[in-house]
C-alpha cells in the first residue's frame, strides 16, 4: 500500500462525505464530497475500485461484486446520496460505513491494483497487487 510521503493512515477525512456520483465501466468509482452549504468543499475525493469488492446493503444483505458486470453493480447505486459515518483501513482492506448502515469493502488483490483514493482533502492511497500492511 502506498501513499506519497510516508506511512498510510486511515482516511478519516471521508467521515461526513456524501456519495455525489457513482460511475461504472471496468472500474467502479464513487465521488465523495463534504461541502457545507455556502462553503468550499472540505473534501472532494474519488474512490476507484478495480477488482472484486463487497457491498452490504442497509438490510444487511451482502453483494459480492466485480467491476464491468453491468446491472449486477446495481447495489452500488443505493449508496448515492448516503453519507460516510465510519472508515476502517487495515492490511490494505478499506471499509466505508454509511448513514443507513450499508458498507462498502475493498481489499487487496493478489495480481492487480485493487483500489485507490485521490482528491482534495485526502492523502492519496493506492493498493497494489498483493499489498497489505
Amino acid at each position: 500500500m502506498t501513499r506519497s510521503g510516508g506511512a498510510v493512515k486511515v482516511p478519516e477525512e471521508l467521515v461526513g462525505c456524501a456519495v455525489r456520483r457513482t460511475a461504472f465501466d471496468f472500474q467502479v468509482r464513487l465521488e465523495l464530497v463534504d461541502q457545507p452549504v455556502g462553503e468550499d468543499a472540505r473534501v472532494e475525493a474519488e474512490l476507484v475500485v478495480e477488482t472484486s469488492f463487497r457491498v452490504r446493503d442497509a438490510e444487511g444483505r451482502c453483494h459480492d461484486l466485480t467491476p464491468a458486470t453491468g446491472t449486477a453493480l446495481a447495489p452500488v447505486l443505493a449508496l448515492f446520496g448516503r453519507t460516510v459515518t465510519a472508515v476502517r483501513l487495515r492490511s490494505g482492506s478499506l471499509v466505508l460505513t454509511f448513514d443507513d448502515g450499508a458498507e462498502l469493502s475493498a481489499w487487496p488483490d493478489p495480481a492487480y491494483e485493487s483500489w485507490w483514493l485521490t482528491g482534495h482533502g485526502v492523502e492519496p492511497i493506492l493498493v497494489g497487487p498483493g499489498e497489505a500492511n
